[in-house]
């Protein structure tokens, strides 16, 4: 039964042989846990209490829950399966909760870091001396970062932006998010006039020539100017932040993460986090005050004399 639902989904579904494999080797854990071989496999025999009792197993033994529910949910796949051909009555899992799995705090810059990023990448404004191509590159690089950090844009939404979605003199940028759902995010005056010269010699370089995306990138190989996609941000971004911060990933989504940690934390309400980010949901804008929470508790246990963490001080300190 278990090689009949594996062929079917590798073939119907059409998962990837990755899938399948791990699919394969979590449903062997289950039957070796009960004893058989994968041959041998009856869900006549089974009822839920099986299914927990393989769950706590796993638990006690150290799995952690996202590696548990992960093996669960190829059990609930499969019995979903031996319903719909009636190889079964009931879904013996369709009662077994699955252990909660904790989300990570998302990582973000210091503003220090952010600083030190400023001080390393900010381009002079551009003159006739200047190589165009050369002050173009460095610009990009620098304004990639920056817009970024101060509009909380998805890596996707930037590599998307063209020309005439940046309105400079309004300081506002049309952003186009998941399912095209349209925003409009605010910038400061300074990162505005900086777009504005970007643009401009922008526009000097390709003669007025219209259908790129804002940030460009040549060919190496005919010098063509195309659009830089969204593994071009992702490079320039992890370059640059890499030299500047101690964190192990340095991607947009980070910088999306700073730019909504940092208005939490210097007075701004969820909900307008949340139209700025261009979430659905509060709940998902609702992780960045967990975030700040954490870092509350770390200022309270290095400041705080009642805080666990501190040695206290014993006896009279005049002594």
């Amino acid at each position: 039964m278990i090689k009949r639902f594996l062929d079917y989904i590798a073939i119907e579904k059409r998962y990837s042989p990755r899938t399948v494999k791990e699919y394969g080797d979590d449903l062997r854990a289950w039957c070796a846990f009960l004893g058989w071989e994968i041959e041998d496999f009856d869900p006549k025999q089974l009822d839920a209490e099986d299914v927990k009792a393989w769950m706590l197993q796993m638990l006690e033994d150290g799995q952690s829950p996202r590696s548990v529910k992960r093996r669960l949910s190829a059990v609930k796949s499969l019995y979903r399966f031996l319903l719909g051909l009636g190889l079964v009555k009931i879904n013996i899992t369709s009662k077994v909760v699955l252990p909660k799995v904790d989300k990570p705090l998302p990582i973000f810059f210091r503003e220090s870091e952010m600083q030190a990023f400023k001080q390393q990448n900010r381009v002079p404004k551009y003159d006739e001396g200047m190589d165009k191509e050369d002050w173009l590159e460095a610009m990009r690089n620098y304004l990639l970062v920056e817009m970024l950090y101060q509009t909380g844009m998805r890596r996707a939404e930037l590599a998307a932006l063209e020309d005439k979605d940046v309105d400079v003199q309004g300081r506002q940028i049309r952003v186009f998010g998941k399912r095209r759902k349209e925003r409009i995010v605010p910038m400061g005056e300074q990162l505005a006039q900086e777009i504005e010269a970007y643009l401009r010699v922008k526009q000097e370089i390709l003669y007025g020539h219209e259908g790129f995306g804002i940030f460009l990138v040549r060919k190496k190989r005919n010098g063509e100017w195309v659009a830089l996609g969204a593994a071009g941000i992702y490079n320039v971004v992890r370059a640059r932040m890499g030299e500047v911060s101690t964190l192990k990933k340095h991607s947009p989504h980070v910088l999306r993460h700073t730019f909504a940690t940092t208005m939490l934390n210097n007075g701004a309400d969820i909900r307008s986090i949340q139209t700025l980010l261009g979430h659905s949901s509060l709940e998902a804008t609702q992780v960045y005050t967990h975030t700040t929470f954490e870092q509350m508790k770390e200022v309270y246990e290095t400041a705080h004399p009642r805080s666990l963490t501190r040695e206290p001080k014993v006896g009279n300190q005049d002594e």
